[in-house]
C-alpha cells in the first residue's frame, strides 16, 4: 500500500512540476515600451541571468530558441490571462527585482506575489513590505523605466500557501494587506461593485479565500459591463 502511495505521489509531483514550467502564449513589454508577442515560461529552471533578479523564459514560437529575460529587461509581461509588472524588493522577495501579478486593475490596485522559496528559478518570495521601481508614465506605473497599460485578466494564478497580497495605485507605493485591515482595504479596492463590498463587510471573504473574492468581483464587473 505504501509503495503504491509513493508511486502516486511521485507521479503527481512530476505532473505538477511539468505544468508549472509549461510554455504559454503571452507577450512582454521591454524597457523601451515595445510589445513583443510570443510564448513565455513563467517558472523556468536554472540560474537567473542576473544574480539578484527574477526572470522568465521567452520564445517566439515552438520552433524558436528560448532566451532568458531578467526583470531589468522588462516593464511587464502577460501569460495567458495574467499580467505581471516589475517591482523592487522591499523585504518580500529573495531578489532585488521581482515580478508581481496584477490581480485587479482598479483605481486602488491589487497586487499578488507568489509565496515560496526562491533559489535559482522563477519567483522567490518571503513575507514583508513591497516597494516598487519608478513612478510610471501611465497605465499601471511602477515598473522599471515607467509604467505602461497592459491587459488584466484573472487566470487564477497565485492564492496558494505563502501568497502575499498588496494594495496601491502602483508598485512604487504598494503595501501588504493584513487580516486586520482586510475589510477596509478591500472595500476600497472593490468600491465600484456594491455587491462585492457587502460580501466583504459580511465577512464572507478573507485573505484565506481572496482569490474567490477576486473571481466574484470580476464576475460582477463583467455583468455590469454587459448592461
Amino acid at each position: 500500500m505504501q509503495k503504491r502511495l509513493l508511486i502516486f505521489l511521485t507521479f503527481l509531483l512530476i505532473v505538477i512540476s511539468a505544468n508549472a514550467q509549461k510554455w504559454q502564449n503571452g507577450s512582454f513589454y521591454d524597457v523601451k515600451g515595445s510589445k513583443v508577442p510570443g510564448q513565455i515560461r513563467l517558472y523556468p529552471s536554472g540560474k537567473p541571468p542576473i544574480k539578484d533578479e527574477a526572470f522568465i523564459e521567452y520564445r517566439e514560437d515552438t520552433k524558436s530558441a528560448a532566451i532568458k529575460l531578467s526583470a531589468s529587461d522588462l516593464r511587464s509581461f502577460t501569460v495567458a490571462q495574467d499580467s505581471f509588472v516589475v517591482a523592487a524588493n522591499g523585504g518580500w522577495s529573495n531578489y532585488e527585482l521581482d515580478f508581481v501579478r496584477v490581480a485587479l486593475n482598479t483605481p486602488l490596485r491589487l497586487f499578488q506575489a507568489n509565496g515560496g522559496g526562491g533559489g535559482d528559478s522563477g519567483f522567490g518570495i518571503s513575507p514583508g513590505v513591497g516597494v516598487g521601481v519608478g513612478g510610471g508614465t501611465g497605465g499601471l506605473g511602477g515598473g522599471v523605466g515607467g509604467g505602461i497599460s497592459i491587459p488584466i485578466g484573472g487566470h487564477g494564478g497565485g492564492g496558494g500557501k505563502g501568497a502575499i497580497y498588496f494594495y496601491g495605485t502602483n508598485t512604487a507605493n504598494m503595501k501588504p494587506i493584513s487580516n486586520q485591515g482586510f475589510i477596509d482595504i478591500m472595500t476600497e479596492v472593490m468600491a465600484d461593485e456594491p455587491e462585492a463590498v457587502e460580501a466583504i463587510k459580511s465577512n464572507k471573504y478573507n485573505l484565506g479565500n481572496i482569490e474567490k473574492l477576486i473571481a466574484y468581483f470580476k464576475k460582477l464587473e463583467a455583468k455590469s459591463g454587459s448592461q
